[in-house]
């Protein structure tokens, strides 16, 4: 046999890297998700200095540290280190924090030049982890950094381990050395760490941690354990503290951490390790420092400084979140940031660490020139190939058939946009959820009109409107007896749905355009709540949550059922307690992506702002229940994914108006003030009111 000619075997080539590039196109997919408050969050990282009239603070001396890219949080002063490339001068300001500038959260350090206290010169700004194809380098939470005394090591939380159990954290301690970019795990596996804090020296690692009893569900006080290990290699690790977290040391062997008393007061407490026993939770005084009266949490410390800690409190009468400093010796609080800006969250607070400064996070408020916008579909980093992420800026959003526009709700009314961003409109005023596309009829949507979260009897009607024929609504469903998650048969002939009326959540099929008069089938039956369904694109299964495996609970796990009834299966298992909520099919059918606690809990919920479950990531998976894959890492509410009929390019789509902006709200569980009228009396002194 003859070789071929070069040129043959090039056109050969061509061909066949082009049915290859047109293959890996034709699979190429896009799905979107709402984060619950994530749209407004625009945090940047600031600083007031700490002098003995606090009271003469001015919104002038506040200095924003951060760039006003993205959204930047939990930083941390470092002092001037050898292993990070600077001028000759030392700067004389450096951090460490998170940023989601690159489509999932990493790390930056900063450093600040300035002529005076107001006026920023020059930022030197570099990202601290490889950018190798490396465990490190993978898609994952970052969170909680900070270097070592020495500038040789980067230590902070990271989520790119999965342990391979339901409703396990994948949050673990890491150290990575910045020279090399050699990464060592600190945190035994089957155990999930949180928020560490460096000793002075070094030598120690403290962490907020799951022990072997592992995440129960909790989404306030998640009654963690302290742990500290060598922050060499995670040796030596022993349990100090029974409930605690967010640990900061002042010293190697004294630490602050933060808890919810017997009381329902959060509050700050003080670990004293013996110098001369055995570590445990026996030899180690625990005190409380703060009193009742105000919450008070995510303290922070600077080396060697006995006299104060900054922490982060909520006050009877106040809806804001504040940074305060707490006297150690007078025992008196002294207001900071109400002082500049009293109607703003301020987040985690963090000393410099020579005491003169304290930092924090807080929304930016609208941009400027130098700040970026928002985004209508904000492109998150992908850990699946060929798979485009897009965080969406309002509930529960879906494509029309042709891709090419987008309906969702936002608190109270129904909305339709172009995917570019264009031509926004509002298609109804009433308060809705749980919005659909008819796949036949191009211009029709369908959606639940009613309470959201309510009752089997609650008045939730399904209805159709054609935002092509000037928003016609038709009512589909007579009964009232909370009626939602409508998703259409892709011949467009039928609706699957939930309904009340028997006295339970069960699932229903009824004409697409006569609805329940034109003919109603019950699905399925029983003493459970049968909900969120959504109908495959060729016409065979019908996915859906339900809590029948322990009905009333509150935990929800995936099945599939085919719309005659038959085939009925258990598609995802969510562990004990778990949630698995959501469902939708890919467009080719063979995969299902859905929101779920799955990857458990990946920071403390204390440390953000309110997320009615500050647990939920996009997953999908096959099915026949193989290959879970999950798809976003943070530590955000995320929900209500759907799949785009079309692949969508990974750039960020701009928010055509934009705003509001730091609309979100503190977590509502601090909201109780327990006893606090009876309290008000012994009220703690406050050095600036």
């Amino acid at each position: 046999m003859k070789t071929p000619h070069l040129p043959f075997m090039l056109v050969l080539v061509l061909v066949l890297a082009s049915r290859c590039a047109a293959e890996e196109a034709s699979t190429a997919e896009s799905i979107i998700f709402t984060t619950l408050g994530r749209a407004f969050y625009a945090f940047d990282i600031y600083s007031l200095p700490i002098h003995d009239h606090p009271q003469t603070l001015t919104p002038n001396q506040e200095l924003q540290l951060t760039d006003g890219h993205s959204v930047n949080f939990n930083g941390h002063f470092i002092p001037n280190t050898s292993s990070i490339q600077l001028p000759t001068h030392s700067p004389p300001l450096q951090l460490v924090y998170i940023t989601e500038r690159n489509g999932s959260p990493t790390i930056y350090y900063d450093a600040l030049y300035t002529c005076t206290t107001t006026n920023l010169d020059t930022r030197i700004q570099v990202p601290l982890l490889p950018n190798s194809p490396s465990a490190t380098s993978k898609v994952s939470i970052k969170d909680k950094p900070s270097v070592t005394p020495d500038g040789q090591y980067l230590l902070y939380v990271s989520t790119h381990e999965d342990p391979g159990v339901p409703r396990a954290s994948w949050a673990a301690v890491y150290s990575t050395h910045l020279q090399s970019g050699l990464t060592h795990r600190l945190t035994p596996y089957g155990v999930a760490d949180f928020s560490p804090a460096l000793s002075p020296s070094g030598l120690w690692t403290a962490v907020a941690s799951y022990g072997p009893h592992g995440w129960a569900g909790e989404v306030e006080d998640l009654t963690t354990d302290i742990y500290v290990f060598l922050t060499r290699d995670g040796t030596h690790r022993v349990k100090i503290v029974e409930h605690g977290g967010w640990p900061a040391w002042v010293d190697d062997r004294t630490l602050y951490f933060h808890r919810r008393g017997h009381d329902q007061w959060w509050s700050i407490y003080r670990a004293i390790l013996p110098s001369n026993a055995p570590l445990s939770t026996d030899s180690v005084l625990v005190e409380r420092v703060t009193p009742p009266g105000l919450h008070a949490f995510t303290p922070a410390t600077s080396p060697g400084n006995k006299n104060f800690i900054a922490v982060a409190t909520r006050r009877a009468g106040s809806a804001f979140r504040h940074i305060e400093l707490f006297d150690l010796v007078k025992k008196e609080f002294t207001e900071l940031t109400r002082l500049v800006s009293p109607r703003s969250h301020h987040l985690n607070p963090f000393l410099s660490p020579d005491s003169t400064r304290v930092g924090y996070h807080k929304c930016r408020g609208e941009p400027n020139a130098h700040s970026s916008p928002q985004f209508l579909l904000e492109n998150v980093r992908s850990p699946v190939p060929n798979l485009t992420l897009f965080r969406f800026v309002g509930s529960f959003p879906v494509f029309s058939p042709a891709g090419d526009r987008i309906a969702y709700v936002e608190m109270p009314g129904v909305y339709v946009v172009n995917r570019d961003g264009s031509n926004l409109r509002k298609v109804s005023n009433a308060m809705a959820f749980s919005t659909a596309w008819d796949r036949v009829r191009a211009g029709v949507i369908y959606t639940a009109i009613g309470e959201t979260f309510a009752s089997e009897s609650s008045q939730v009607d399904i209805v159709s409107m054609d935002v092509d024929e000037g928003n016609s609504v038709k009512r589909l469903t007579l009964d009232g007896k909370n009626n939602a998650f409508p998703s259409p048969s892709p011949d467009g002939k039928w609706i699957v749905f939930r309904s009340g009326r028997s006295g339970h959540k069960n699932l229903y099929i009824m004409d697409a355009v006569g609805g329940e008069r034109k003919g109603l089938r019950r699905l399925t039956e029983g003493p459970w709540t049968d909900t969120m369904c959504n109908w495959s694109p060729d016409g065979e299964w019908i996915a859906f949550a339900s809590d029948r495996h322990d009905p009333g609970s509150g935990s929800f796990e995936l099945y599939l059922i085919r719309p005659d009834g038959s085939g009925l299966r258990k598609l995802v298992e969510s562990g004990s307690g778990g949630r698995a909520n959501h469902p939708y099919f890919s467009p080719d059918g063979k995969r299902l992506t859905f929101t779920s606690d799955y990857a458990g809990i990946s920071a403390e919920p204390i440390s953000n702002p309110h997320h009615y479950q500050p647990y939920g990531e996009i997953f999908s998976v096959r099915l026949d229940g193989s290959d879970i894959k999950r798809l976003t890492h943070n530590s955000y509410e995320d929900g209500t994914p759907a799949w785009s009929p079309k692949y969508i390019p990974p750039l960020n789509i701009e928010k055509a108006k934009g705003g509001p902006y730091c609309s979100f709200e503190d977590c509502h569980w601090l909201n109780n003030m327990p006893n606090w009228r009876a309290v008000a009396a012994s009220r703690p002194h406050c050095a600036a009111l």
